[in-house]
């Protein structure tokens, strides 16, 4: 179950286009593609990597990113507007497997058009953590929510 790489992590912001503009103008960042979930999303890219992603924060999010990314925080300045941090993992069953043994809770979500499995947990600080899979890890382990799956 080892973590190979931070993945990225994820701003909720009051204004997305400026805050992709800020990325991209001042840091280089490109914005790139991203699934469809169903709720305002931009991936910023470095090269070939989504590095950060930015979705709509505050009080009056969509109940598809309430659904499928929860909320945490309302914040959307300072430093609670980052609602996540993201990691590469492999072992999916084993991960699980020790979460279980432990007793720390997770969903699990699915996005098919990235051809991935997730665990979401939350650290004893509150921060969400994501843990990303490959969907073939998964063939048989039913997601709690599923990205295709969010009304549209």
């Amino acid at each position: 179950m080892p973590l190979s790489h931070l993945e990225h992590f994820l701003i909720q912001t009051g204004d997305m286009d400026a805050t992709r503009d800020w990325y991209v103008d001042i840091l280089g960042m490109r914005e790139g593609p991203h699934p469809d979930f169903k709720f305002p999303v931009c991936w910023l890219y470095l090269g070939d990597e989504p590095v950060l992603h930015l979705t709509v924060g505050g009080d009056a999010v969509s109940d598809n990113r309430k659904k499928y990314l929860g909320q945490q925080s309302t914040a959307t300045y300072g430093s609670g507007v980052v609602d996540h941090v993201a990691f590469r993992a492999t072992g999916l069953r084993e991960m699980m497997a020790d979460l279980d043994a432990r007793g720390v809770v997770y969903t699990r979500r699915r996005v098919d058009d990235q051809g991935l499995f997730q665990l979401f947990l939350t650290d004893p600080n509150g921060v969400k953590v994501e843990l990303n899979f490959a969907a073939e890890e998964a063939s048989d382990i039913k997601a709690d929510v599923m990205a295709s799956e969010l009304s549209g």
